[in-house]
């Protein structure tokens, strides 16, 4: 009989620490194939109720229904974006109110930063003279660089799309080579584990976008009662900037703030401001927990680790991904052994398992 052989826990963080470095080089060097396909299996769960009623009720092949989730899946996206081009089209008519009004506000900062900070404005002009110069030297290679990038973003999400198609059309396979790849009594945990990614990923996903929507609606009615110019604009893009979790509710303020303070009189855009810091507290504390929080156990100190982590990889893109894939982790972790303790790491306290109450509630006595 083969006796196991059981390292010291210093030597299990020691691999623990090599597989981690590991797989962030792996990450970074394979960022243009990881990405799309993290995003795909993503798409590919939240589509997968549509696929299969299209499947059993109304009898549709597999390539077909495939083809027609991610064809409605491509349409409900652009019409979003087109929404959204749409409103900025009609703000880009009052290009020459915003100019005018930027002039009158930068005009305003240039009086102040002499006033209270003593810098000359011909030095403020000189500055911004050379800073524009050096700008323009560059500007064909920034325009190259613009090109470049919408061109890489639009086969980026044509590769999504495909990656998307082809995850629901061999979705079997996908999941019977998991199955034949682990020994037979690991079948259960492995069905277990697959049913609970699916509702967690559907059910964040989900969240996610009625949390968007609400938060839109919210936004926008705000800010039509307060005459706001270009409301419905705004409080869209306060609704789509609140999924890139934390970072992107601070740009949405930014953003409106200056839309408003060039458009509008000053006051409004401290209004808008207020509206926007209100409506994330009031998001991040009553909605996010109810609609999203609920089913990503993930402690908020490992969900900041991981935006961080995930900007530091990836960008914008690492940011939205981390949440999702640190509560696959977790499900994974807590139905592994062995890797159960780094589960309740992850894990949220109140919702820890029961072998580790009797420690938490000591450890409480303690710190009283």
């Amino acid at each position: 009989m083969k006796q196991e052989v059981v390292f010291p826990f210093y030597a299990r963080l020691a691999f623990i620490l090599i597989i981690l470095l590991l797989f962030g080089y792996f990450a970074i060097l394979g960022e243009r194939i990881i990405i799309p396909l993290l995003f795909s299996f993503l798409f590919a769960v939240l589509l997968l109720p549509a696929v299969n009623f299209m499947e059993n009720k109304l009898h549709f092949s597999r390539t077909a229904s495939s083809i027609v989730a991610v064809l409605l899946f491509v349409i409900g996206l652009f019409l979003l974006v087109y929404v959204i081009a749409a409103q900025i089209g009609s703000m880009l008519q009052d290009w020459p109110l915003f100019k005018s009004q930027m002039r009158i506000l930068f005009y305003n900062m240039q009086l102040w930063l002499n006033s209270h900070w003593h810098i000359d404005i011909e030095k403020q002009l000189n500055y911004i003279n050379s800073t524009t110069e050096s700008l323009s030297h560059s500007g064909t290679a920034i325009l190259g660089k613009t090109v470049l990038s919408l061109s890489s973003l639009l086969l980026f999400l044509v590769f999504i799309f495909l990656y998307t198609f082809f995850m629901l059309l061999y979705r079997r396979l996908l999941v019977r080579f998991i199955t034949v790849a682990f020994e037979q009594k690991a079948a259960p945990i492995i069905a277990d584990i697959i049913i609970q990614v699916k509702h967690i990923i559907r059910s964040y996903v989900v969240g996610l976008f009625f949390e968007m929507l609400i938060v839109s609606a919210v936004a926008i009615t705000v800010f039509l009662m307060l005459g706001i110019k270009y409301a419905f604009l705004l409080g869209l893009i306060v609704g789509v900037f609140n999924v890139v979790p934390y970072v992107g509710i601070f740009t949405a303020l930014v953003i409106s703030a200056l839309v408003t303070i060039a458009t509008s009189i000053p006051i409004h855009a401290v209004y808008v401001a207020i509206t926007v810091v209100i409506i994330h507290l009031v998001d991040s504390n009553f909605l996010m927990p109810k609609i999203v929080g609920s089913h990503v156990q993930i402690n908020p100190l490992i969900v900041v680790l991981g935006v961080v982590v995930g900007e530091l990889l990836w960008g914008i893109s690492g940011m939205f991904l981390a949440i999702p894939y640190l509560a696959i982790t977790k499900v994974v972790f807590d139905r592994i052994e062995g890797l159960q303790p780094w589960g309740i790491l992850l894990g949220d306290e109140e919702k820890l398992p029961a072998r580790a109450r009797p420690l938490n509630r000591w450890l409480k006595k303690k710190t009283k």
